[in-house]
C-alpha cells in the first residue's frame, strides 16, 4: 500500500494506526541489518502517538526523518563521526511542523552521507546503505537511507532533501517517484531567495498521489508566499507538450550506454502520449560544473569551520572525513576573488533558465538523472583521492544540479529498468513554479507505464518477530 491507501484504511477502521506502525517497525528491524538505512529509531514515541487520536491527511501512516534536519526529540548528526554525541534536537523547523500536522507519525531517523555532500550514502561515521534492488550498489544519496526504506516497502514514503540531486538521484537508484519543489516553495523557505540556497524540502515516494498529496499539506500558501498556491493535483496532462530532451550532461560529460538507451525509450513514451520531442541543448556556459564544485567547497568549507569551533581545534581525518577536508581545501587553494567570479557566472547561469524554455518553445524538460545506474559500493567512497572522486561525480552527477541553482522544479521517474533488474529514472524539469505540470505530467507516465508493481530483491512482507519498543540508535 502507498501512504494515500494506508490512511485511507485507518480512516475507514479496516486497520488501526497502531498497527500501521507496529508493521513498520518490525519491517524496520527486519531490513536493517540487511540495508542499514536507519540511523536512529523512534519506536516508543511512535507507538504512543500511533495510540492517541491523530488528524491530518496521512493520520497514523509511518514515516521516516533525513538526519540532515532537526526534529524535535532526536538527535541530528548528519552522517558525521563530529555528530556522533549531538543531544536530542530541542526544536525543529517549520517544515517539520507542517509535515507532523499531517498526522504521520515519524520511528525514526534515515542514514545520510556526511553533511549530504556526496550522490551516495556510505559515511564512515554509520557504513554504507545498501540498495535493495542489489545490495552491492549504492542508493543514492543524500537522501539514501530514506530511499531504500521506501524501495523495500519499510514505509510508504519518507522525508528527503535535495541541494543538487539529493531526491532525485536516490530515486533512480531505488525505482522510486522523486520531486523536487522550486525553491521558496514550501512552508517554511521564504528567507530562500538566493542562487546559493541551493536545498529544498520534500518527499520519496512510491506512488504520485502521496507526492501530490505531501506537497499540497506542505506548500507555503499563506500571505507573502513566493508562488501561487498549487493545491492537490489530481488529474493527469490533458494538453500536449514540447519537450526538450538534453542527454549529455552541461560539460558534454557522455552517460553509460544503459542510460542512453533509457533516456531515448522513455523519449519514445513520451511521444507516444502525443507529445513533441525535440532535442535540445544546456544553456549554461562551459564553466558551470567547475562554479558549481567551487560552491559546492564552501559548503564544505562552512561545515568544516562549524565543526572547528565546536571543538576548539581544527577537524582531522578522525573527526570529518578525507573528502569533506579535501573539498574545503580545494576552496582554500583556490585563487583569491575564485568563489565570488563563480557566484556571478553561475548567476547569470541561473538568470538563463527560464529563457531556455521560452525561447525555444518548450515546456519540459527531459534528460537522465545520473549518467550511470547506481554504483557499486565504493566507487564514491569518502576516503577515495580528490581528483579521482571529483572526476567520478562529475561523470555521475552533472544532470541535477542546475535545477537547484535555477530554484525550478524538477523530478525522476522511474520508467526504466536494466536486463539486471536496476532502475533508471528519466528527470523532467519545468519553469520556476510549474509543478503542477509536472505532477500532471506524472501521473500520465504513471498510467502509461506503472512501476509499483515491480518490487526489488530486498523487500518487507509481514514478520511475526518480537519487537522491544524502546527508542535508541
Amino acid at each position: 500500500m502507498d501512504a494515500t491507501e494506508t490512511a485511507a484504511k485507518i480512516r475507514s477502521g479496516e486497520i488501526t494506526a497502531a498497527a500501521a506502525v507496529r508493521g513498520a517497525i518490525e519491517r524496520a528491524l527486519a531490513l536493517q541489518p540487511s540495508l542499514n538505512f536507519l540511523v536512529s529509531s523512534d519506536f516508543e514515541r511512535a507507538m504512543a502517538k500511533a495510540a492517541a487520536p491523530r488528524q491530518g491527511p496521512f493520520a497514523g501512516v509511518p514515516f521516516l526523518i533525513k538526519d540532515l534536519k532537526d526534529y524535535a526529540g532526536l538527535p541530528t548528526r548528519m552522517g558525521s563521526r563530529a555528530r556522533l554525541r549531538a543531544p536530542p534536537a530541542a526544536a525543529q523547523s517549520a517544515y517539520m511542523d507542517a509535515l507532523d500536522r499531517t498526522g504521520l507519525v515519524v520511528i525514526g531517523k534515515t542514514a545520510t552521507p556526511e553533511f549530504g555532500f556526496l550522490p551516495t550514502t556510505e559515511p564512515l561515521a554509520f557504513g554504507a546503505t545498501r540498495n535493495p534492488w542489489d545490495p552491492t550498489r549504492s542508493a543514492g544519496g543524500s537522501s539514501g537511507g530514506a530511499a531504500a526504506a521506501v524501495a523495500s516497502g519499510i514505509v510508504p514514503f519518507a522525508h528527503a532533501s535535495d541541494g543538487g540531486g539529493s531526491i532525485r538521484i536516490p530515486a533512480s537508484c531505488c525505482g522510486l517517484f522523486g520531486f523536487k519543489p522550486s525553491r521558496g516553495r514550501m512552508i517554511g523557505s521564504r528567507a530562500e531567495v538566493n542562487i546559493t540556497d541551493l536545498s529544498v524540502d520534500h518527499v520519496l515516494t512510491r506512488s504520485v498521489r502521496d507526492s501530490a498529496a505531501v506537497f499540497a499539506a506542505t506548500e507555503d500558501v499563506g500571505d507573502g508566499a513566493q508562488h501561487p498556491p498549487v493545491g492537490m493535483v489530481v488529474d493527469p496532462l490533458r494538453r500536449r507538450l514540447r519537450v526538450g530532451l538534453v542527454i549529455d550532461g552541461p560539460a558534454g560529460q557522455p552517460v553509460s550506454p544503459e542510460v542512453r538507451a533509457a533516456i531515448l525509450d522513455a523519449g519514445r513514451l513520451v511521444e507516444s502520449l502525443g507529445h513533441r520531442v525535440i532535442f535540445a541543448r544546456w544553456p549554461m556556459g562551459p564553466t558551470f560544473t567547475e562554479d558549481f564544485t567551487l560552491l559546492w567547497a564552501a559548503g564544505a568549507q562552512q561545515a568544516v569551520g562549524g565543526t572547528a569551533r565546536a571543538l576548539g581545534r581544527q577537524p582531522d581525518a578522525e573527526v570529518l572525513e578525507p573528502f569533506t577536508l579535501a573539498l574545503a581545501n580545494l576552496l582554500a587553494q583556490a585563487p583569491g576573488g575564485s568563489l565570488e567570479a563563480a557566484r556571478d557566472r553561475l548567476h547569470v547561469a541561473a538568470l538563463a533558465y527560464d529563457p531556455w524554455f521560452v525561447g525555444s518553445q518548450l515546456d519540459v524538460i527531459m534528460s537522465p538523472v545520473a549518467g550511470s545506474v547506481a554504483p557499486p559500493l565504493g566507487h564514491l567512497d569518502p576516503r577515495t583521492g580528490l581528483r579521482v572522486m571529483i572526476d567520478r561525480l562529475l561523470a555521475y552527477v552533472g544532470h541535477t544540479p542546475y535545477h537547484n541553482l535555477a530554484g525550478a522544479p524538477a523530478m525522476s521517474v522511474p520508467l526504466n529498468w536494466t536486463a539486471q533488474n536496476l532502475p533508471i529514472g528519466t528527470q523532467f524539469a519545468a519553469r520556476v513554479g510549474h509543478e503542477a505540470l509536472l505532477f500532471q505530467l506524472a501521473y500520465q507516465l504513471e498510467a502509461a507505464r506503472p512501476w509499483t508493481g515491480r518490487v526489488p530483491r530486498v523487500r518487507a512482507i509481514t514478520y511475526q518477530i518480537p519487537v522491544t519498543l524502546r527508542s535508541g540508535t
